[in-house]
């Protein structure tokens, strides 16, 4: 292998790996939202109705948000009837004794029970936020079991109903329900969008077979960059999705999450934003740029997002089949342009060794 070429694979390999290590501590967060799941969990209503008491589902309806706006605290109860959560304009507060506190930590309600979680004990309140929203798994809106219920095993198929659910809640002295649906949708076939991803992924490399020196091999360079362009977009636009289906609301909660929760992604789409230009700019180095922002792409949008290809309710605000849009976008241009730039750095190490080895007349 050529010394320039094997100095880009090792750069390209480097970075990556950089990331990657950088990226661990910011999966962290929300690293208990689901990549995707089959089940379609709603909140069909607040009953009876409160100003300022609102309620719906958020990360693919791994949880569930209770925003309380009405001036007065109003209390969660957990699985036995006990308090569980405390909200109100004081902000969010926890009952240590409340089994539902632990349980609820986890997707898969399967946090150990302390021995003060009593629920029949006096509720114990700490606080653990000072906004008027609580989000937090309830077991009431999820189906946990590893195998589906009976009658979806007997027709998978047919998008049906699991049940309908109530989370109770208390106002004072009057109760008050959150109301809702589990629904099971039927997965997409995940074939489609894999084609589509591997045809992008050969009709974007096969531009790095054209000579550099050319003036087609100039327009095949600056097409795969408007096309790394497009995927960081797609990106861009996915990230932003995914982070208002956190429950993130407003400008300023948006870009919050962006910056906290979604930031690598977030980053990957920007670089392949700027590489895309850089190469439709012809600067120096827009091979190598392709190579390595297509390699950022294809792994941290594509290959780390590839469930909702297969997942009926993806965990991004939007219609889901614009979210796999987006997905084998971000797959087949960031492939594609990991195959031309380093196609298109071949050839110009082999160029260069052809020039070196030319005897001198």
């Amino acid at each position: 292998m050529p010394a320039p070429l094997r100095r880009a694979g090792l750069v390209v390999t480097a970075a990556l790996a950089a990331l990657l290590a950088l990226a661990t501590p910011a999966a962290a967060h929300g690293a208990d939202a689901p990549a995707g799941t089959d089940y379609r969990a709603e909140v069909t209503g607040v009953g009876p109705a409160r100003p300022g008491l609102t309620a719906r589902m958020v990360e693919a309806g791994a949880r569930l948000e209770l925003t309380n706006r009405t001036g007065a605290d109003v209390e969660v109860l957990g699985y036995s009837g006990e308090p569980y959560l405390r909200i109100g304009s004081g902000g969010v507060y926890e009952n240590s004794r409340s089994p539902a506190t632990y349980l609820n930590r986890t997707l898969a309600g399967d946090t150990p029970l302390p021995p003060e979680a009593d629920p029949a004990a006096a509720p114990a309140w700490r606080r653990i936020s000072d906004g008027p929203t609580a989000r937090w798994h309830d077991q009431r809106t999820l189906w946990l079991e590893s195998e589906p219920p009976a009658q979806v095993a007997a027709d998978p198929g047919r998008e049906q109903r699991v049940r309908d659910w109530v989370v109770p809640l208390r106002a004072g002295t009057a109760t008050v329900e959150v109301r809702g649906t589990l629904d099971w949708v039927p997965p997409p076939d995940a074939y489609p969008w894999w084609v589509a991803a591997t045809l992008g992924l050969l009709v974007i490399g096969a531009a790095g077979l054209v000579p550099a020196g050319t003036a087609i091999g100039v327009r095949a360079l600056r097409g795969v960059g408007a096309l790394l362009a497009l995927g960081g977009a797609a990106t861009v636009a996915f990230t932003v999705g995914k982070a208002v289906d956190t429950g993130a609301s407003g400008t300023g909660g948006v870009l919050l999450e962006l910056l906290t929760g979604q930031l690598w992604t977030l980053l990957t789409g920007l670089g392949a934003l700027a590489a895309g230009g850089y190469a439709l700019a012809r600067r120096p180095a827009a091979d190598f740029a392709l190579a390595l922002a297509g390699a950022c792409l294809t792994l941290f949008a594509g290959i780390a997002n590839v469930a909702v290809l297969s997942r009926s309710v993806p965990p991004v605000a939007g219609p889901p089949g614009l979210t796999r849009v987006l997905v084998t976008v971000a797959l087949a241009t960031g492939t594609g342009a990991v195959a031309a730039g380093l196609l298109r750095l071949r050839t110009a190490s082999r160029a260069a060794l052809r020039t070196r080895a030319t005897p001198v007349r």
